[in-house]
């Protein structure tokens, strides 16, 4: 196929040798499986903000870290170089998680870096040679649905436990190969401890997952795996390693004694008017 613009510098540079066929384009990028060497990997073609239409991404991009202060304030101002920077940290958290995700044992594709807006990763693929499906293309078994929730649900808590939060999770975003799922489309994924929405966005990347597994084995839809990892992670209890049950009781909330006995007081009172009401009637 002919050479996309963006792909032609990697070309020139030896990084990859020829571009096989264009295999996806989403709302962020577009996905081409790619030649490198005798390897066929996939490049990822971020798509520029303008042309970009991924929501809220203010939701995303709160609580990300700009070390460099001159930065900081370029993308405060919302000038050209600032626009530049804000795109360049958008692409580099993708595979900056893919790093930090693989080395906690997550199932993602092996980054191999992030050139000129241009993610070079691993090709997921079946044992036939053929690209893995999306989650979403698959059906599967009460007993294969409930395996594969089980070990979603351990990647999202080993997520969880490097501070990160996917954020955009659903069977669109997950690969299926013969070993199981692989998560992918991480350029959103957000900071655990410093934005404030990513509980919510656990909440939902979690209730994705419980919908579309439930499916197959109903009695996943209504598990809590969220809130139980949130409450461990908030306690500081949840490690790589936690085996977490789906199960969790909302604390009862603390009573409030004097407003109860005001309350049983007032009705004693009541009660004692009541009372003398019929007193009185009886004896007029």
């Amino acid at each position: 196929m002919k050479t996309p613009k963006q792909l032609q510098p990697l070309i020139a540079d030896g990084i990859i040798d020829e571009v096989l066929s264009q295999l996806m384009s989403g709302k962020e990028a577009t996905v081409y499986s790619v030649r490198c060497g005798d390897e066929i990997r996939c490049a990822k073609v971020y798509k520029d903000a303008l042309k970009r239409s991924f929501k809220k991404a203010a939701q995303y991009q709160e609580g990300r870290k700009v070390r460099n202060s001159r930065r900081a304030r370029a993308m405060e101002k919302g000038s050209k170089f600032g626009r530049a920077q804000q795109e360049e940290i958008w692409q580099s958290a993708e595979v900056d998680a893919l790093y930090k995700l693989q080395a906690a044992g997550v199932r993602v594709p092996e980054p191999y870096g992030c050139f000129d807006g241009v993610l070079v990763m691993e090709l997921i693929r079946d044992d036939e040679g053929d690209v893995a499906s999306r989650l979403n293309d698959v059906a599967m078994s009460a007993e294969q649905a409930r395996e594969d929730h089980q070990l979603m649900m351990h990647y999202i808590a080993r997520m969880l436990c490097t501070g990160i939060v996917h954020g955009d999770l659903s069977e669109f975003n997950v690969l299926v190969d013969d070993y199981g799922p692989v998560i992918i489309d991480l350029p959103q994924a957000v900071d655990a401890a410093a934005n404030n929405n990513a509980k919510a966005m656990l909440d939902r990347d979690v209730r994705n997952m419980n919908v579309y597994y439930g499916q197959f084995a109903p009695e996943l839809i209504e598990s809590r795996y969220a809130d139980e990892m949130w409450d461990l992670y908030e306690d500081g209890k949840l490690t790589l390693d936690t085996q977490l049950t789906g199960l969790f009781e909302d604390a009862g909330e603390a009573a409030d004694v004097d407003s109860v006995l005001e309350e049983i007081k007032a009705a004693f009172a009541e009660e004692q008017e009541r009372l003398e009401r019929i007193q009185d009637a009886e004896a007029g």
